[in-house]
C-alpha cells in the first residue's frame, strides 16, 4: 500500500512540475486569463474516473454473482442425480443414500447459508452429512450389473457436487479486492473536493444540489458493498436450485421413477 501511495505522490509532482515549467516556456498567447478551464478540466477527469471505477466494479461483482448462482444450480442438479441414481437402488441403501442426500440439501438451504452469511465459508457439520453420503453410495454392495451402473452414476454425480460445492466456498469467501475499494474511495474523495475547487457560491440551491449530488455518490457506495457479498449483501443469491431439488426429490419418491429438472 506505501509503494501504491508513493507513486500517486510521485505522479502529482511529476505533473505539478511539467505545469510549472511548461507555464515558462510556452508562448504567452496560449495563457488564459483565468483557472476556469483547468479547473473543468480536473472535474472532467475526476468524473470519468469515479465513473469507470464504478462500471469496473460493478461488472466484476454481477460476473461474480452470476458465477455463484451457477455453482449453485450445478450443485442441485448433482444432488437430484444422486436421489435418482439411489431410487432404483436395493433397500436399505435407497432408503439410507435417499435420506442423507435429501438432509443435506436442507442442512445447505437452512443452516449452512447462515453459516456463509454471517461467516464467509461453509459449514463443517454439513460438510459431514456430504461425506456420509458418499459412504453410504461407497458401501453398497452388489454383483448385479444394473446396480453398479447406478452406483456409478451417483458417485459420478457426487464428484459434480463437490466440485460444485468447493466453488461455493470460494464464492462464500469472496471479497472484492482491497485496491478497488481504495481506487473507489480516492474517486469519492476527489468528487467531493471538487465541490469546493469549482468555486460555486453557497446559496440555498447551490447548497440542496451538493446534498444530492452526496446521496447519490452514497447510493453508488452502498450498492457497491451490497454487491460484494453474494450471499449476504442486498443482491444475495437464491436458493432456488436446491429448493427445487427438494421439490424433486419429493416427486421422485411419490412416482417411484426416475426424475429430473433443475433450471439450466
Amino acid at each position: 500500500m506505501a509503494l501504491q501511495l508513493g507513486m500517486l505522490v510521485l505522479f502529482a509532482v511529476v505533473a505539478v512540475v511539467v505545469f510549472v515549467v511548461g507555464d515558462r516556456i510556452r508562448p504567452k498567447s496560449w495563457r488564459h486569463g483565468d483557472d476556469k478551464a483547468a479547473g473543468n478540466m480536473v472535474l472532467d477527469l475526476v468524473n470519468m474516473f469515479f465513473a469507470a471505477i464504478v462500471a469496473f466494479i460493478v461488472v466484476i461483482l454481477w460476473q461474480q454473482y452470476d458465477d455463484t448462482h451457477a455453482h449453485t444450480i450445478a450443485e442441485g442438479k448433482a444432488l437430484t442425480t444422486v436421489y435418482e441414481a439411489a431410487n432404483t437402488l436395493p433397500e436399505p441403501s435407497r432408503s439410507q443414500i435417499q435420506s442423507l442426500t435429501r438432509a443435506y440439501t436442507e442442512e445447505v438451504v437452512g443452516q449452512e447459508w447462515k453459516v456463509m452469511a454471517n461467516d464467509s465459508k461453509l459449514s463443517q457439520p454439513t460438510q459431514d452429512t456430504f461425506d456420509n453420503i458418499r459412504a453410504a453410495v461407497s458401501g453398497v454392495q452388489s454383483t448385479d450389473p444394473d446396480v453398479k451402473d447406478l452406483q456409478s452414476k451417483a458417485d459420478a454425480a457426487l464428484d459434480a457436487a463437490a466440485e460444485a460445492r468447493y466453488d461455493r466456498g470460494i464464492d462464500a469467501e469472496y471479497h472484492l479486492p482491497t485496491f478497488l475499494y481504495v481506487a473507489l474511495w480516492f474517486g469519492t474523495v476527489m468528487l467531493l473536493i471538487g465541490t469546493v475547487l469549482s468555486g460555486v457560491v453557497v446559496t440555498r440551491r447551490s447548497v440542496i444540489m451538493t446534498g444530492l449530488f452526496g446521496m447519490v455518490i452514497g447510493a453508488v457506495i452502498v450498492a457497491v458493498y451490497q454487491l460484494d457479498r453474494p450471499f449476504a449483501g442486498g443482491n444475495t443469491v437464491s436458493k432456488d436450485a436446491f429448493e427445487l431439488a427438494l421439490s424433486r426429490f419429493q416427486h421422485i419418491t411419490a412416482s417411484g421413477a426416475p426424475s429430473s429438472g433443475l433450471p439450466r
